[in-house]
């Protein structure tokens, strides 16, 4: 589906990922609905095929390809699977803070291991008292000679349960300046898991919460100076989370349509096909019609983004849209499913769960209502994307080396 945004590059991509969607994750997917559990090999497989790192730049060993070509690898996993949507869309999540606000040492220490698949990175903000209130967090970090001293709780942590590094903000001091963020690796001692608990949908992602009991980090992990972590956590929501979450939504979006249109042509009655009943027909145009939106909406935020253009604005309307938009057209193929969607092993009762789980990470629909008031009162805080454009803008391709390019698990 080249147009206005991809570019063949960008569409050879998105051959690549659906490609390898149907064939590893695809036959999965009845052991991940059963089990409930996290599919950790699976994630593993993902990560080496070095998608983690497309909005890496190629010094580090990334695709460098940005957030267009991160929306298109996310759409096409979620397509296929919500859940390793979501593993590919918190990883990136957590890829964002060390692009931001790493030393070089530390981007020369994680990108590129992240870039190969080494490393799957998470970023840890919320607390079971404070929920999206950042500024309500209770977790500490205490200096001690060269290394911090972490105790407090982190709970709905994307990929919480495979992450190997875990971006932390937590309490240094009071108020809006006394939160830092600190890499910490999995196998520290004084970190632990809380056990997994299943969710209502995404079978096979985790996001649980981590646990930090005197758990000492060296100094040198932390990202940027002490005060940072407010920035570290509204910049990565905003420029990773909100876009990120897009295209999972996308990427579910596509597969009801998919699922539903398949089952209107397959059913037959009065002697034939389903669609051929006018309100079937007209709610299957519904859904043609906000699918197109939402990828509108979707693809346009990701290419300003990666333009270094100022777009917060833009990324909000697009996870209001997307999540929005997947969640009524979910409703809507249950209607036309009508009792066959009922039944567990109906692909839109899974979309149907899928879809809920995008709605409240990164701010919920209100949120970014509210948000967007703002920015049409003029009341808004400047933009992130404006702040961090050098940061997330796309690294450019050298003229000539296009068509030279893998787009495999090697750097491009």
């Amino acid at each position: 589906m080249s147009g206005y945004f991809t570019t063949q590059r960008h569409e050879r991509l998105r051959e690549l990922v659906r490609d390898f969607a149907e064939r590893e994750v695809r036959p999965r997917i009845p052991a991940m609905e059963s089990s409930r559990s996290v599919e950790y090999e699976l994630s593993r497989l993902i990560a080496r095929q070095g998608w983690i790192g497309v909005t890496i730049g190629r010094g580090y060993g990334g695709m460098g390809m940005g957030h267009l070509a991160k929306t298109i690898i996310i759409e096409e996993l979620a397509r296929v699977s919500g859940a390793m949507g979501a593993m590919v869309q918190a990883s990136q999540l957590g890829v964002a803070k060390i692009v931001h606000f790493g030393s070089e040492e530390q981007k020369w220490q994680w990108l590129p291991r992240i870039a190969a698949g080494d490393c799957l990175p998470t970023i840890a903000v919320t607390e079971p008292g404070s929920g999206g209130h950042v500024l309500g967090m209770e977790a500490t970090a205490v200096r001690d000679g060269h290394d911090y001293i972490l105790n407090g709780r982190k709970v709905f942590v994307g990929n919480s349960h495979v992450g190997d590094l875990h971006g932390v903000v937590v309490r240094t001091g009071p108020g809006s300046r006394g939160l830092s963020a600190f890499l910490v690796e999995a196998d520290r001692p004084g970190f632990s898991l809380g056990e997994h608990q299943p969710a209502m949908g995404l079978h096979g992602f985790s996001f649980g919460e981590l646990i930090f009991e005197n758990c000492r980090v060296p100094a040198a992990n932390r990202l940027g100076n002490e005060g940072d972590g407010l920035p570290v956590a509204y910049s990565s929501s905003v420029l990773y989370g909100r876009p990120n979450l897009t295209a999972v939504a996308l990427g579910i979006h596509q597969a009801i349509l998919e699922e539903t249109t398949a089952f209107a042509s397959n059913r037959q009655r009065y002697g034939k096909p389903l669609y051929d009943v006018a309100p079937v027909k007209l709610k299957i145009g519904q859904m043609q019609s906000r699918l197109m939106t939402a990828r509108l909406a979707a693809y346009h935020a990701a290419f300003l983004l990666d333009q270094g253009e100022s777009c917060d604005a833009e990324l909000m309307n697009a996870k209001l849209i997307n999540v929005e938009m997947a969640l009524d057209s979910a409703r809507t193929a249950m209607e036309i499913h009508a009792a066959s969607g009922l039944f567990t092993n109906s692909p839109v009762e899974r979309y149907l769960r899928d879809a809920h789980h995008i709605f409240a990470p990164a701010g919920t629909s209100d949120v970014q209502l509210l948000r967007l008031g703002e920015v049409a009162l003029g009341l808004d805080k400047g933009q992130w994307s404006q702040r961090l454009s050098d940061l997330v803008r796309l690294d450019p391709m050298p003229m000539g080396r296009i068509g030279h390019l893998p787009l495999g698990n090697l750097p491009v």
